[in-house]
């Protein structure tokens, strides 16, 4: 089979994997190299509203020994199987880049063999591309979960980001959907990857020229909806992952039913806008403050589509508002539905000079549109006048009818 044809299968059979995102880099071309993760040499794919840019996107094989069971290249499924080798892999990556197709490289693969034999196929495409080639442009690749430490450390020496998956949000439903991949296993690796950047960290301070450990760090993804899961105990897993292994990302892949299981046989597709909910929620995890039981809780455990997880938030705390902007901390804010974290820096530096005014805020771009239910600005109120937390969540929720448009059809 010629490579082409490898390639149209192989890009294929990578669809369902979303976890490939490339800011965050630092590495540096060289007088003899080819490509920049550093600059300009690579566009940086994943932008703060989660568009994708320009990175080969394949697998390296999609033959598993493993039977995962939502997977759609799972060993008992009915598919053509087949493999590049590294060298296929490091030429497609080099003439791709020449041609200005791709900024960088994404590889995952099936699990041949075993997971060290996987791992020793992906390092060498990395070793190939970055000694023979002196590629030094982006390079996202999975580590295979229960590989050795070695191979963990030979992989993070050679790419920019690392991705260990955790696949599912609970022990429970990995047990049942993945009986064959083991918790243990990939929150091993993934404590391994920590340990050695944060070794990075420290060895830098003192050896100028301490080798690179993943400048873009790692990330995971889990498929949500699978296993029936809350919309609570994927916050939480996620937000125990941030805190024990300093991700970078968790990104989150609607279950899509592409084989047939008896386990899943009943689920239905998760919907494209829980996903979304999701991710508006771990930004809130991230970078305002928020936590998981903020958020949700075991009575309330799930995100209601209607409405974004800060504004759900700020209703079921309606108690805390309205806030008078010209008091307000930085961080009191920033929990304002329609004000994030510029426009909270905005209305900061402004008042040191004057007491705000509504006009002041048009002044500084900042919308009120969300934003007027919940604040006094000089002591005025112009939001809306409702009954109850309910009536005023029907005022903000989107009442239209639409379904989100999948990538894939």
């Amino acid at each position: 089979m010629d490579t082409l044809e490898k390639l149209k299968i192989l890009t294929d059979a990578a669809k369902y994997d979303v976890s490939c995102s490339s800011s965050g880099s630092n590495r540096k071309n060289t007088s003899k190299g080819l490509g920049n993760g550093h600059v300009s040499g690579i566009c940086h794919s994943w932008s703060e509203d989660g568009r994708c840019i320009s990175l080969l996107k394949i697998l390296y094989t999609n033959k598993c020994i493993y039977n995962c069971e939502y997977c759609i290249n799972r060993s008992s499924n009915d598919i053509k199987r087949v493999e590049f080798t590294p060298r296929e892999v490091a030429d497609l990556t080099i003439n791709f880049y020449r041609r200005n197709y791709i900024e960088g490289l994404f590889l995952s693969s099936g699990i041949v063999k075993n997971p060290d034999y996987t791992m020793e196929m992906l390092i060498e495409v990395a070793d190939i591309l970055r000694n023979k080639y002196f590629y030094n442009g982006y390079i996202h690749m999975k580590a295979i979960p229960g590989s050795s430490p070695d191979l963990v450390k030979k992989m993070g020496l050679l790419v920019d980001r690392m991705s260990i998956n955790v696949e599912l949000p609970t022990e429970e439903s990995l047990k049942i959907l993945a009986p064959q991949k083991s918790i243990k296993a990939i929150e091993s690796s993934m404590g391994f990857a920590k340990e050695k950047i944060v070794q990075r960290k420290n060895e830098i301070q003192l050896y100028r020229h301490t080798p690179n450990f993943l400048p873009a760090g790692q990330t995971t993804q889990m498929i949500i909806g699978a296993a029936k899961e809350s919309d609570f105990d994927i916050m939480k897993r996620s937000e125990n992952l941030y805190k024990d292994y300093e991700l970078k990302r968790v990104f989150y892949s609607a279950f899509v039913p592409v084989v047939k299981s008896e386990f899943t046989k009943d689920v239905k597709k998760a919907p494209l806008l829980r996903e979304h909910r999701l991710y508006q929620a771990d930004w809130l995890l991230r970078f305002y403050g928020f936590k998981a039981n903020d958020l949700l809780n075991e009575k309330n455990n799930n995100f209601d589509l209607r409405i974004d997880p800060k504004t759900s938030w700020a209703i079921n705390n309606i108690e805390k508002f309205p806030v008078e902007i010209n008091k307000a901390s930085y961080y009191t804010l920033m929990k304002i539905p329609g004000i994030g974290r510029v426009s909270a820096r905005k209305i900061i530096n402004a008042r040191k000079y004057r007491k705000l005014k509504y006009e002041n805020l048009k002044d500084l771009n900042i919308s009120v549109k969300r934003a007027r239910n919940f604040i006094m600005v000089d002591g005025k109120y112009m939001g809306a006048r409702f009954k109850d937390k309910s009536d005023l969540k029907n005022r903000m929720s989107d009442s239209s009818s639409f379904e989100q448009l999948s990538f894939f059809g």
